[in-house]
């Protein structure tokens, strides 16, 4: 059990290029943390600087008690799961268990209680005597997390683990993974889990609390519900979410949004005061076919309608605005026969919605 903090550490490679700037967390004992952020926010860089594979150029790591900045991988007490399973191919799924703890000359019996018992927590007992190439992916992908888990680390690192795996299979490891970790936790073997992914569905769903990344600097860490009702800024807000929130140009005028020539009156105490222009924000299924007690009528052009099975994901302007819509399909099957250029009439649940400062940071103004 280990909390890790990561005290103002940097990255800067020869080249001058600055990865990581400052940051600046705390990884609590036994908590899943997830990383997540766009291709290049430097969370994978983050990661390795953590296990011991990249070297920081500033500030302080420590796991535990220990300053580990110094400190060779292997005398860490981590484990890490990669992308690409990095099983060795002429081994059979035991063995590839069983390698790490025959370098550290565990003793034989433990060694082989040790495997068989990740064995039976990952439910591949049948293939212990498989090689890798007679394995799925899903499999590997298995025999990869048990080969981190016969070790008893400090700290699970996972790199983008199901990165390689379909959908359907993505979806059925992510809830493998997340029982793996509460019941380590509830026998008395928690382990304090990193988790990179750059699929914002994948955060929402493992982690216990979310370090959102943008270009090497912390945008916001907070619990997945915390994130999505009261994200710190418009990049936060359009990254978290599928489909991710409508943000548009706006202006603020005595109390009510402007969007082009159309005022959105404002709920009272909602927004800190704030006059001149806005980023606006609105989440897709805060947008209804149907009127509510706070909700505003807007006149809508249809664009395009994708019907996703219990909802249709309805796509229209508003002015000069483009807007997408989650309606539910007994509400919005209809529409997906209407032309395009149609007319419709949407409510926009106005007690939802978000204002975020016009410049380039995107505070947000939520009182």
């Amino acid at each position: 059990m280990a909390v890790v903090s990561l005290r103002k550490v940097e990255k800067t490679y020869p080249n001058g290029f600055k990865a990581v700037h400052g940051v600046d967390l705390e990884v609590r004992d036994g908590e899943f943390m997830v990383f997540v952020g766009p291709s290049g926010c430097a969370k994978s860089t983050l990661l390795r600087m953590v296990a011991g594979l990249e070297s920081i150029t500033g500030g302080e790591l420590r796991i535990g008690e220990r300053a580990v900045n110094d400190l060779p991988p292997k005398e860490r007490g981590i484990a890490m799961v990669f992308q690409n399973y990095a099983l060795y191919p002429h081994m059979t799924v035991y063995d590839n268990l069983a390698f790490g703890l025959k370098l550290a000359k565990t003793p034989k019996a433990e060694l082989d209680q040790r495997v068989r018992h990740a064995a039976k927590l990952l439910e591949m007992e049948h293939l212990l005597e498989r090689f890798p190439k007679q394995l799925s992916g899903g499999q590997a992908q298995r025999v990869a997390v048990g080969r981190a888990i016969v070790k008893k680390p400090e700290v699970f690192l996972f790199d983008e683990p199901l990165s390689n795996l379909d959908a359907k299979l993505r979806a059925a490891m992510r809830v493998r993974l997340t029982e793996l970790h509460r019941s380590l936790r509830d026998a008395g073997q928690p382990a304090t889990t990193i988790y990179v992914t750059h699929d914002q569905v994948e955060a929402m769903t493992m982690g216990e609390r979310i370090c959102v990344l943008k270009a090497g600097v912390i945008q916001q860490v907070d619990t997945p519900t915390a994130l999505y009702d009261r994200p710190a800024n418009a990049f936060v807000a359009g990254f978290i979410g599928s489909p991710e929130m409508n943000i548009v140009k706006a202006s603020v005028q005595r109390g009510s949004v402007q969007l082009g020539d159309r005022g959105l009156p404002v709920p009272a105490g909602r927004f800190l005061p704030a006059e001149g222009e806005v980023q606006f924000g609105l989440r897709p299924e805060h947008i209804s076919l149907q009127p509510g007690s706070q909700s505003v009528p807007v006149q809508a052009s249809l664009r395009f309608c994708e019907h996703m099975g219990a909802e249709v994901y309805v796509y229209v302007d508003v002015g000069s605005q483009a807007f997408s819509a989650r309606i539910p399909a007994e509400q919005g099957g209809s529409l997906t026969t209407l032309p395009r250029g149609s007319t419709i009439e949407l409510h926009f649940q106005m007690q939802h919605a978000h204002l975020f400062a016009a410049d380039e940071a995107g505070a947000s103004l939520l009182a």
